[in-house]
C-alpha cells in the first residue's frame, strides 16, 4: 500500500491514502502480475478498458468524449513514466473526473 501512495504522490503531494486503498482493493488480484498492475497508453485496447470498466462502470461516466479527455490527459501527465502504475493512473483519472469522494 505505501508504495501505490508513494507513486501517487509523484503526481498529487496531497493524495488520499483512502482514495489509493480504495483503488488498490478495487483491482486486487489484478495487481499481483506486473503487466496487468500497468497502463500502456499506447495500447488502444487497454484504454478502453480503463474507459469501460474504470470510468464507465466503477467512476459511473458514461460520456465517452470525457472519460477520454481524461485518459489523454492523464497519459500526457505521465508520460515521462515508462511504467504507469494501474493504482496512480486510475486515481489521477478519478480526481479529474471529480469522483476520488465517491470510490
Amino acid at each position: 500500500m505505501a508504495d501505490y501512495l508513494a507513486d501517487v504522490k509523484k503526481y498529487d503531494a496531497g493524495a488520499s491514502a483512502d482514495a489509493v486503498d480504495k483503488i488498490v482493493k478495487h483491482l486486487g488480484i489484478a495487481l499481483r502480475n506486473r503487466d496487468s498492475s500497468l497502463v500502456s497508453c499506447t495500447d488502444p485496447k487497454e484504454l478502453d478498458r480503463v474507459r469501460e470498466n474504470w470510468i464507465g462502470k466503477k467512476l459511473g461516466i458514461a460520456d465517452a468524449a470525457k472519460a477520454n479527455a481524461s485518459i489523454e490527459k492523464t497519459c500526457k501527465v505521465m508520460h515521462a513514466d515508462n511504467t504507469k502504475s494501474r493504482v496512480t493512473f486510475y486515481y489521477l483519472v478519478a480526481k479529474d473526473l471529480g469522483k476520488l469522494a465517491s470510490l
